[in-house]
């Protein structure tokens, strides 16, 4: 009797993993310009560029290297889920769009996250053992985003770098 539910289990298992291989996201790849990019404001070294690009770009740009895994079922859901996150938070590709305090305050975060080892996330560093921040790399983003928040910060009022408050508060 054991054996004959082990057995369905297993068939029903089965089955719904093959049905759900049918339901995939939209893959994040765009062919398009992309006119809000922030390299068409702010100068990003090439240095710099290629970190972004090996340990960033994938969850926070509009264009996703996925790896072969990614046509497998629950796993393309797994990582849409955390290129959405990542571009909610940040998107390179449309950076231009963000107000000015916005654009500000995320050159901070950028600086903050990767000081405390917290971009990339652990789980892609996974697979992606290119993607991780050494020291050198640290510095190299500390001082580009840093630079990049001086050269706002010299170019705006002080009142236009904070978040607005809501009338009345």
């Amino acid at each position: 009797m054991f054996k004959k539910i082990l057995k369905w289990t297993f068939l029903i298992l089965l089955a719904v993993f093959i049905v759900i291989q049918f339901f995939r996201p939209a893959k994040n790849k765009s062919n398009e310009e992309m006119p809000y990019a922030i390299e068409k404001k702010y100068p990003v070294p090439d240095s710099v560029m290629q970190v972004l690009k090996v340990a960033c770009y994938d969850c926070h740009s509009n264009n996703t290297r996925y790896p072969w895994y990614a046509e497998i079922q629950p796993v393309r859901w797994w990582l849409d889920g955390h290129i959405k996150d990542g571009k909610r938070g940040l998107n390179f590709d449309e950076f231009l769009t963000y107000r000015i305090f916005k654009q500000y305050r995320r050159f901070e975060d950028i600086n903050k996250l990767v000081d405390e080892n917290e971009m990339p996330i652990h789980s892609y560093l996974w697979i992606h053992k290119d993607a991780k921040m050494d020291e050198g790399r640290k510095q190299l983003i500390a001082n580009w985003a840093n630079a990049m928040r001086d050269s706002i910060k010299a170019n705006y009022p002080e009142d236009s770098l904070k978040r607005p408050q809501p009338k009345g508060k």
